[in-house]
């Protein structure tokens, strides 16, 4: 059977060499860490979480907890590693970020299906292959791309948050909660009144930025918008952003406090944590400088600073098919952020589908065509058929699922009953001949 190329080990690179791999399949994997890597990328392994630890919700009302949910039926390897590496963050799935990559890294490295290569994609092989490099793709790689695709020349722009030692954190100045009690007291929630609020935007708002080559505020992707840029688009932005106290009773008051900072656990053991919502591209004494404006972190150690980083995306609706082909040559698919999917899960499971209906037509079994009343067919049909020339990054969302067609009462109910339709269709698709092998 001819062997095909999956460049990238990402998080959409690796499900996709997965779902190959496990149906005996030949991969080859090429990824260019250790050899090489982006200024955003820390560690030498496969599926790098670069940004937060955090896969979202977990929950059934909420649709990325759907998409979740049909990638565990679906025997997604991202998802189980993430099973395996979790650590508390309340009704979220968050992970502990160097465990979650060995797991996979360790898992992809180990099969006997997969040639893993270590070495920068230059030039897209012949054959039948995946381009999964990332919105972080190489100049070499990324010249071939557009070259391949004239109208990829899209792009915003990524910041990453900082992350900080829990033994710094004051906790006198600070207490655990969930939001709203839900699940365990998992999160650090460092409060701050009104007159520490506003003297904290005006130096956020006034602090020097890092240079970002042909930076803006308007390239940002919104749901990674910089909190420097936050501050900026008014005094109580941040407030019902990022740093709202609602649903955050400060035990020691019994009160919600003007404005509160969260922090979450990022790796297993609990000694760190990361700045929820704290995107930036300050520069690094900047960053230190007016973080530690907050009080429960006026001693706190940064063990990474935040930073600003490009993503590029393909305008995939005149690009790509429901299968994520490239339609002028559909021995070439893409996964990942690059299609313009938006987030960890969502590029984990276009590489998922992709992985799934490539190694249908080679093995000769009819697509699977998974159906818009799925989150995983959803995504797909919204990326090969969205807004042609306006396209922009889509996080999944209930908008673009399939109506139930009759109505239920609270928004929440509704959006579990389109979950419980989704996975119900996603069982039936499992009892397809393919799924037997």
């Amino acid at each position: 059977m001819e062997t095909i190329t999956v460049l990238g080990a990402g998080l959409a690179g690796s499900e996709c060499a997965w779902q190959l791999s496990k149906r005996n399949i030949p991969v080859r994997l090429v990824e260019m860490k250790p050899e090489k890597k982006t200024p955003a990328h820390v560690s030498d392994g496969f599926a790098e979480l670069v940004c937060s630890n955090s896969l979202r919700s977990d929950e059934l009302s909420n649709a990325v907890g759907l998409l979740k949910a049909e990638m565990r039926k679906l025997g997604s390897l991202i998802m189980e590693s993430a099973e395996e590496n979790r650590v508390a963050a309340g009704g979220a799935l968050a992970v502990d970020r160097e465990g979650f990559s060995r797991t996979i890294t360790e898992r992809l490295m180990q099969h006997p299906m997969i040639e893993i290569v270590h070495a920068e994609a230059t030039e897209i092989p012949e054959g039948e292959v995946v381009i999964a490099t990332g919105p972080l793709s190489s100049d070499a790689i990324a010249e071939k791309i557009a070259a391949l695709c004239p109208e990829s020349a899209l792009h915003f722009y990524d910041a990453v948050a900082p992350i900080v030692t829990i033994e710094s954190v004051d906790m006198d100045s600070a207490f655990f909660a969930s939001r709203y009690d839900k699940g365990t007291a998992d999160y650090v929630n460092c409060p701050m009144n009104r007159e520490e609020y506003l003297a904290f935007v005006r130096e956020l708002a006034a602090a020097k930025e890092a240079p970002v080559h042909g930076f803006d505020d308007g390239a940002v992707f919104e749901g990674c918008m910089p909190v420097e840029v936050m501050a900026r688009r008014g005094e109580d932005t941040l407030r019902y952003g990022p740093l709202k106290p609602v649903g955050l009773v400060d035990p020691r008051t019994g009160r919600n406090n003007y404005a509160v900072v969260q922090l979450r656990r990022d790796n297993a053991e609990g000694t760190l944590y990361n700045l929820v919502g704290f995107q930036t591209h300050l520069t690094w004494g900047e960053q230190k400088r007016v973080f530690s404006m907050i009080p429960a972190l006026r001693n706190a150690e940064f063990v990474r600073y935040g930073v600003m980083h490009r993503n590029t995306y393909l305008d995939s609706p005149r690009l790509l098919d429901r299968y994520y082909r490239l339609r002028s040559d559909e021995r070439i698919s893409f996964a990942g952020q690059m299609t313009g999917v938006e987030g960890y899960v969502e590029s984990a499971a276009s590489g998922l589908l992709v992985g799934l209906e490539t190694a249908a037509r080679a093995l000769g079994f009819p697509p699977l065509d998974f159906p818009r009343e799925t989150a995983v067919g959803a995504l797909a049909l919204y990326i090969s058929s969205g807004s042609v020339g306006d396209f922009q990054p889509m996080n999944v969302n209930f908008g673009i699922i399939e109506p139930l067609g009759r109505r239920v009462k609270g928004k929440r109910n509704k959006n579990t009953e389109i979950s419980v339709r989704s996975l119900a269709i996603i069982d039936e698709i499992l009892t397809k001949e393919f799924f037997k092998l």
